[in-house]
C-alpha cells in the first residue's frame, strides 16, 4: 500500500474550456491515490480510476452525511450541507423515494412530446430572430428551465430569478459564505411562499405531491420539503442547460462525428451517452465520501473519518475500462459511464437528463444542417460546473 502525505493543490481542470486537464492522466497511471488539498477545508484523497470510483460511490462504507462533522474539502467558502445530497440512508432513502415515482423513465418518457414541441418553439424563435443567436439564452437554458418549473408548477414571470440563485447555489468562489448563505435563504423563502400558494391551490404537478407525502404522511419535516424542492429546481435545469452548449461545441469540434449523425439520427441516445463519458462537466471533484472504516481503495489504506473525491471526468476516461477512451466515438456501444454517478446518489433526473439531451441535440442538427460558430465564446468561471455562459452560433 502506498501513503502521499504531502497534498497537491486541487482542482485541476479549468473553467475556460471544457478539456479534461492532462495531470488527471497522471495520476490515473501511478499507483495507489493522490493527496489533494482544494480551497476550503481539509486534504482528501483523490480517485481516478473508473473501477475505484464505483467502489467509493457504491459502497456504503462512504459516507455523504458524515462530512457535517468535519470541515469538508470545497471550492468555495460557503458549505452545501443541507439535503438530500448530503444524507445517507435510510434518510436519504426516504426523501428519493417521495421523488423517485415522478422520474422513472416511463414517467419521463410521457414528457416527451412537451419536450418536442417546446424544443422546436425555441429554435422557432431563434430562426425568426436570425443568426448570429445565443444558444444558450436562447434555447440550452429555457428550454431545462420550462420543463422543470413545468414539473414544480413554478409561475413562468418567476423563471428568471432562477437564474442568481441557481449559479450562487453552484458557485464555487464568487461568494462569501454570508453571502452562499443569505442567497440559499432567499431561494427557501421563495419557494416556502410557493408551497403554502400549492397548499392553497393544490395543481397536478411534483409540488403538491410532494407536499401530500409532506402534510399527509409527516414523511417530510417543512425544511426537507422546502429543500427537496429547491434541490429538484437547480439540479433539474442547470447540468442539462450547461450541457446542451458542451456537446454542441464538442461536436463542433469533432465534425465527422456532427455529420456521422445527421446521416444517421438513430444513433442521438447513444451519442449522448457518449457526450456524457466524454466530456468533462465539472470543474473538480466535489461531494467528498467519508470512510466510515478502513477501507483499501487502489492500493492506499484509506483511514476511517478521512474524505475521497470522485473526479467523475478522469473515470470515465480510464483505459482499463474503455476502448480508446480519449477518442469521441457516437457509435460507441455498451457506454456505462458515470456520468450521472453511481450508487444511492445516482442522479435521480437521470430520464429526464436523458430526453432533453436526446431532443435538443437531434432537433439543432436537424433544423441547422449548416451550424457552426459565430463568435467567441464567454465561459462560465466560479462555478462547479462547466460550459458557455454565452455561445454565440449561425446556420
Amino acid at each position: 500500500m502506498t501513503t502521499h502525505v504531502e497534498p497537491h493543490a486541487y482542482p485541476f481542470n479549468t473553467a475556460e474550456g471544457l478539456q479534461l486537464a492532462e495531470e488527471y492522466e497522471r495520476v490515473r497511471e501511478r499507483s495507489g491515490l493522490l493527496r489533494v488539498q482544494m480551497p476550503y477545508g481539509e486534504p482528501a484523497w483523490l480517485v481516478t480510476r473508473y473501477a475505484d470510483a464505483r467502489l467509493v460511490l457504491g459502497d456504503q462504507r462512504f459516507s455523504r452525511a458524515a462530512g457535517a462533522a468535519h470541515d469538508e474539502p470545497r471550492q468555495s467558502e460557503g458549505r452545501r450541507d443541507s439535503g438530500i445530497l448530503s444524507m445517507d440512508p435510510p434518510g436519504h432513502t426516504r426523501l428519493r423515494s417521495l421523488v423517485a415515482k415522478a422520474f422513472t423513465v416511463r414517467q419521463i418518457e410521457k414528457l416527451r412530446p412537451q419536450v418536442k414541441e417546446l424544443t422546436a418553439s425555441l429554435l422557432d424563435g431563434m430562426e425568426a430572430a436570425g443568426p448570429p443567436a445565443d444558444l444558450v439564452d436562447g434555447f440550452a437554458l429555457p428550454l431545462p428551465v420550462a420543463v422543470i418549473c413545468r414539473m414544480l408548477g413554478v409561475p413562468e414571470a418567476d423563471r428568471p430569478r432562477f437564474r442568481v440563485w441557481s449559479d450562487n447555489a453552484l458557485s464555487t468562489s464568487s461568494l462569501t459564505a454570508a453571502e452562499f448563505d443569505a442567497s440559499r435563504e432567499e431561494l427557501r423563502a421563495y419557494m416556502g411562499e410557493l408551497i403554502n400558494l400549492h397548499r392553497e391551490e393544490p395543481q397536478d404537478d411534483l409540488m403538491t405531491a410532494l407536499i401530500e407525502a409532506r402534510d399527509g404522511g409527516e414523511r417530510l419535516t417543512e425544511l426537507e420539503l422546502i429543500d427537496l424542492c429547491v434541490a429538484i429546481l437547480v439540479a433539474g435545469h442547470e447540468t442539462t442547460a450547461s450541457q446542451i452548449p458542451n456537446f454542441v461545441l464538442t461536436l463542433l469540434d469533432h465534425p465527422d462525428q456532427m455529420d456521422q449523425l445527421r446521416a444517421h439520427p438513430e444513433l442521438i441516445p447513444g451519442a449522448v451517452e457518449e457526450l456524457l463519458r466524454f466530456v468533462p462537466l465539472g470543474s473538480g471533484a466535489g461531494q467528498p465520501r467519508y470512510a466510515t472504516e478502513d477501507v483499501e481503495v487502489g492500493g492506499t489504506l484509506v483511514r476511517a473519518g478521512s474524505p475521497v473525491l470522485v473526479a467523475i471526468g478522469a473515470a470515465n476516461r480510464d483505459a482499463l475500462r474503455f476502448t480508446a477512451p480519449g477518442v469521441l466515438d457516437v457509435s460507441r456501444e455498451g457506454n456505462q459511464h458515470l456520468g450521472f454517478g453511481h450508487g444511492v446518489h445516482h442522479c435521480l433526473g437521470a430520464p429526464l437528463a436523458r430526453l432533453e439531451l436526446q431532443e435538443a441535440l437531434g432537433a439543432l442538427l436537424t433544423r441547422f444542417p449548416g451550424l457552426k460558430p459565430a463568435g467567441d465564446v464567454t465561459w462560465k468561471t466560479e462555478l462547479l460546473v462547466r460550459g458557455p455562459r454565452v455561445m454565440p452560433i449561425g446556420w
